[in-house]
């Protein structure tokens, strides 16, 4: 299918909240999507007035918005989610079949889920991975903690660069638990940056890292990781009419393309 529009344009007229979703593949069954961080993907059971792409999505279906006109769509579905916080690919089933296979495969190890992320810290090994079960925490329901009683959950890691004192990781989930990522992060002792819930807030700022930095009079200073510095980059699952392997990529985010930047420039 010959892409229409680039981009779909969302907003919320209660808060005056605008994000912008560069569509990474469409064809007659999928549509996929960047998410950008600060959106929920589906409703929040704690607060079901927060704005959620899939909410979104269907009222624009509804009200004939011309990207939706234009595709000839009337039903989107998602059979994963990324977390509020995190960036990166969402892949949308077109119809039921569709969405049938894909959540038959992301019930599996199958689909190859690639995040990249920036981590407090410089682990020795370049290669390292963690097996720990996770379950919702007792005390706060919304976020999940290790125990013996939860679902497994797998990541790999790998070290992409080490600077001074931060680390750009790559993070394979092989299985898909809620917040895994984060959680398995912050139990290296290695937690993301920008991660209020799992890294105790920390941001990453030019001046921690730079030499002689100096900051004009009245200004104030901005972190290089306004939000959680992990972005959902790479997908790569099966399609679901058996023709081969799809193989989907985001672009990162400005912020942490930025931050990177000036990592390698100062902090080398």
């Amino acid at each position: 299918m010959k892409s229409v529009e680039a981009v779909i344009r969302l907003n919320w007229p209660a808060t005056g909240e605008k994000w912008e979703l560069p569509i990474l593949h469409e064809d007659s069954r999928l549509l996929a999507v960047s998410k950008p961080a600060g959106l929920l993907t589906s409703p929040n059971r704690y607060d079901l007035e927060k704005p959620n792409l899939m909410g979104l999505l269907h009222k624009e279906i509804e009200r004939a918005a011309p990207w939706a006109v234009q595709r000839g769509l009337t039903y989107l579905a998602n059979a994963h989610r990324l977390d509020y916080e995190t960036s990166g690919v969402i892949v949308l089933a077109r119809d039921k079949a569709a969405l049938i296979n894909l959540a038959n495969q992301f019930g599996t190890p199958n689909p190859e889920k690639v995040s990249v992320g920036l981590i407090q810290g410089v682990p020795e090994e370049d290669t390292f991975e963690v097996d720990l079960r996770l379950a919702p925490d007792i005390r706060e329901p919304q976020l999940m903690r290790w125990s013996r009683e939860g679902k497994p959950a797998l990541t790999r890691f790998k070290v992409l660069k080490r600077f001074r004192g931060v680390t750009l990781v790559e993070c394979r989930s092989v299985t898909s638990r809620n917040h895994q990522v984060r959680v398995h992060l912050k139990s290296t002792g290695y937690p993301l940056f920008g991660d209020d819930d799992y890294g105790e807030g920390k941001r990453l700022y030019l001046s921690s890292f730079k030499r002689a930095y100096r900051l004009k009079p009245g200004a104030v200073e901005r972190p290089l990781t306004p939000s959680l510095a992990l972005h959902a980059w790479r997908l790569v699952m099966a399609h679901p009419d058996g023709t081969g392997p799809l193989d989907i990529t985001a672009p990162w985010p400005d912020d942490l393309d930025i931050a990177i930047k000036y990592l390698r420039r100062y902090a080398g």
